[in-house]
C-alpha cells in the first residue's frame, strides 16, 4: 500500500510527503490471536517533525470569524468562532459590522472556561448582552470601525490553472469575501517592472503606471502555457465593481468563481485567487478614486507623408480624420519610416493632414525623395509618364492614454 500511495502522489504536491504505515489492530476481528498496534509510534514521531507553534499577532486589529450565535437565558447572546488576528479582553469594545451594532463584552469562554483574554489563534464564546442571535448566523466582529462596507476593491490576482474559461475584462465573476458571495465586474491590469522589487508588497501603490489587460494571464513558469516568461508582467492586479456592498477587512483572501456553471459537467468553477489592497468605500468612486489610477493603453496611429515644406517640415496625411481635434496631439513625436522623427505642430487644411516639424532635418536621401515624390504630383496629367511611383514615406505615432484620466489626455514615455 505504501508504493501504491507514493505512486499515486508522485505528480501532486504531495510526492515527498511521508507515508506511514499504521495498523490499530493487525489482523482485525478474523486475527487468530490479539496483536500489538503497529506504526501508531512512527506515525507520532513523524507529526512532531511537522508541528510547531504559530506566530501570533496579537498587536494587530481584533478580528473574529463567528461560526455559531444563540441566545443563553440569564446570560445574554453567545458568539463561537476563532480569533484570526489580535487580542480580546472581558469589557472590551467591539462591533458587528454587519448590522452596525457596538456592544461590550460581557464574559469569555475558552472550552466551557471562564477566561479574561483571548489572542489569534484561539477558539473561543464571547457574551455580549441585548443582541438578538437571530440577526447573525456567520460573520466577523471585530475592533469597531476596522471592517467597512466597500463598494469597490483593487486585489492581487492569480488565475487558478485548472479553469478553462476565459477571464476577460468586463467579465462578471462570483466573488467570495469571508462568509459572504457577491457579483463583482472585473478589470484587469499588471505592473511590468519594478526597480524598487516591491512585487510582493500586501499595498497598492497609485503612483505607479499600470498596463490595461484585456485578460488574466497565467504564469508559464509555474505550468505549461503558451505565455513566455519575458511576457509575464511582475504582478497582475483585477479592479472589483461589485453589485452591493461587502464587508472586507485589509488584505483578506478573495476568491473569485462561475458557480452558475453546470455543477454536472466535469470543470473547475474556481477560476482565481488574490488578496485585498485597497478597499474602496466611497459609492461615487468612479469620479473621485478611479482618475487616480494610472491604467494605460498603448494607442499608435499611422500615415504617410504627403509632402516635404522644407527639410524640416513636413506635411503629413492620412492619420486622422477630419473632424478630430488635432490639438489634443499637438507636441506629440513621431517617427518616420526613414528612421527620423519629427514633432506635430498643428493642423494643415481641413482634411485632417498635419504639419510635423523635424528637428534634426530630414536625411538627404528622405528629401530628395519627397522633391522627387512632389515632382511627378505634377506631372501625374502627362500620360507619357509611365514609371512607378515610390514607396511613400510612413508615419507612427505610438502614445498612452489613461482609461480612467476624464481628460483622456495622450502620454508618450
Amino acid at each position: 500500500m505504501t508504493k501504491r500511495m507514493k505512486l499515486t502522489l508522485a505528480n501532486s504536491v504531495f510526492k515527498d510527503a511521508p507515508v506511514v504505515s499504521v495498523a490499530a489492530n493487525p489482523g482485525g476481528s478474523e486475527g487468530v490471536q490479539s496483536s500489538l498496534p503497529v506504526g501508531l509510534q512512527d506515525l507520532t514521531e513523524t507529526l512532531q517533525k511537522f508541528a510547531f507553534v504559530p506566530e501570533r499577532h496579537i498587536l494587530s486589529p481584533f478580528l473574529f470569524a463567528v461560526d455559531h450565535c444563540f441566545g443563553v437565558r440569564g446570560q445574554g447572546t453567545v458568539m463561537t468562532g476563532t480569533v484570526l488576528q489580535g487580542a480580546v479582553n472581558v469589557n472590551d469594545t467591539v462591533e458587528i459590522p454587519s448590522v452596525h451594532v457596538t456592544k461590550k463584552v460581557k464574559s469569555l469562554q475558552m472550552f466551557r472556561r471562564p477566561v479574561e483574554r483571548a489572542v489569534q489563534g484561539d477558539r473561543i464564546g464571547i457574551c455580549i448582552s441585548q443582541f438578538d442571535p437571530n440577526q447573525l448566523e456567520r460573520g466577523i466582529v471585530c475592533m469597531p470601525g476596522y471592517v467597512p462596507a466597500i463598494s469597490s476593491a483593487i486585489i492581487s490576482v492569480q488565475k487558478i490553472k485548472y479553469f478553462k474559461g476565459s477571464l476577460s475584462t468586463k467579465a462578471k465573476f462570483h466573488i467570495s469575501i469571508g462568509h459572504e458571495t457577491v457579483m463583482a465586474k472585473l478589470s484587469f491590469f499588471s505592473l511590468l517592472q519594478d526597480s524598487r522589487n516591491t512585487a510582493n508588497d500586501n499595498s497598492f501603490d497609485f503612483d505607479k503606471e499600470y498596463k490595461f489587460q484585456e485578460e488574466l494571464l497565467f504564469d508559464s513558469q509555474k505550468d505549461d502555457t503558451s505565455i513566455t516568461a519575458k511576457e509575464m508582467p511582475v504582478k497582475q492586479f483585477a479592479l472589483l465593481e461589485f453589485e452591493k456592498p461587502v464587508l472586507a477587512f485589509p488584505n483578506c483572501l478573495i476568491i473569485g468563481s462561475k458557480l452558475d456553471t453546470d455543477i454536472h459537467t466535469n470543470t473547475c468553477r474556481l477560476a482565481f485567487w488574490g488578496h485585498l489592497l485597497e478597499g474602496i468605500e466611497d459609492k461615487s468612486y468612479s469620479s473621485t478614486v478611479l482618475p487616480r489610477l494610472k491604467i494605460y493603453k498603448e494607442k499608435c496611429k499611422s500615415g504617410i507623408i504627403d509632402r516635404a515644406s522644407n527639410q524640416y517640415e513636413v506635411i503629413g496625411k492620412n492619420m486622422f480624420k477630419k473632424e478630430t481635434n488635432i490639438q489634443l496631439f499637438v507636441g506629440l513625436q513621431v517617427e518616420l519610416s526613414t528612421g527620423e522623427t519629427g514633432i506635430i505642430e498643428s493642423s494643415f487644411g481641413q482634411s485632417g493632414k498635419v504639419k510635423i516639424r523635424i528637428p534634426d532635418g530630414l536625411n538627404e536621401s528622405t528629401y530628395e525623395l519627397l522633391s522627387g515624390m512632389t515632382k511627378r504630383k505634377g506631372k501625374q496629367t502627362q500620360p507619357q509618364n509611365t514609371s512607378p511611383d515610390p514607396e511613400p514615406i510612413k508615419i507612427a505615432l505610438h502614445f498612452k492614454r489613461y482609461i480612467y484620466d476624464p481628460k483622456k489626455k495622450m502620454v508618450q514615455s
